[in-house]
């Protein structure tokens, strides 16, 4: 069972579903038919989130994609994230999780501090920090680079070991940053994600 508060989340993001367009099906189609062939075929799947300062976005579609696939049961999934450099996980960013009902704590202090994410199943805690995407804990091979910003995506061409490569892309909350909206803006931004994140992996459970 996820948080109590969690649950609130998801079921306002899966309501967000209705207003996903077609065009935005399309681009999640990828995901989803990554997932399904991996599924089907018993293997891990595991899904790299990059961003140029794996800060924000990144960070927010790998916490939202495991919650995701918990969620829907879909076995053997692991998300990472990285970027094409390594800043901290932005603490704005940190606390719009917090919001949405995850438990986030600092395990390691530090100008890049390590996290550990909670969404109320033990065995799904896992802990996330900022980091290049092809640093030592993310994978090396058989994995799928997801570009969350048009930077990376733009300047990062080719993801070594990769095996598929799907544009994502979502607007950047930093734009808000110290602005009466930084709040608002910070939620709605992971709001979007776990919506559309949600309906690929509720898509996924339907095919497999």
């Amino acid at each position: 069972m996820i948080f109590a508060l969690l649950e609130e989340t998801v079921n306002k993001a899966i309501a967000l579903q209705a207003q996903l367009t077609d065009e935005r099906k399309a681009t999640l189609e990828e995901l989803m038919e990554y997932v399904v062939g991996k599924v089907k075929n018993g293997e891990e799947v595991r899904l790299n989130f990059i961003c140029t300062h794996n800060s924000r976005r990144s960070h927010l579609s790998q916490v939202w994609a495991q919650t995701a696939a918990a969620y829907y049961q879909i076995p053997k999934v692991t998300t990472y994230s990285g970027g094409t450099e390594a800043t901290a996980f932005n603490v704005n960013a940190v606390e719009a999780l917090r919001r949405a009902g995850f438990s986030i704590m600092v395990v390691e202090e530090g100008e890049n501090p390590v996290y550990e994410v909670d969404f109320g199943e033990p065995e799904n805690t896992f802990t996330t920090f900022s980091k290049v995407y092809d640093d030592e804990a993310n994978p090396k091979e058989n994995f799928a680079a997801l570009m969350t910003c048009n930077h990376a995506d733009e300047n990062c061409p080719f993801i070594p070991g990769a095996e598929k490569r799907i544009k994502l892309t979502y607007e950047d909350p930093k734009l808000f940053d110290g602005t009466k909206l930084e709040t608002r803006k910070y939620s709605e931004r992971s709001d979007q994600i776990a919506s559309e994140l949600l309906y690929a992996f509720g898509e996924v459970k339907k095919r497999v």
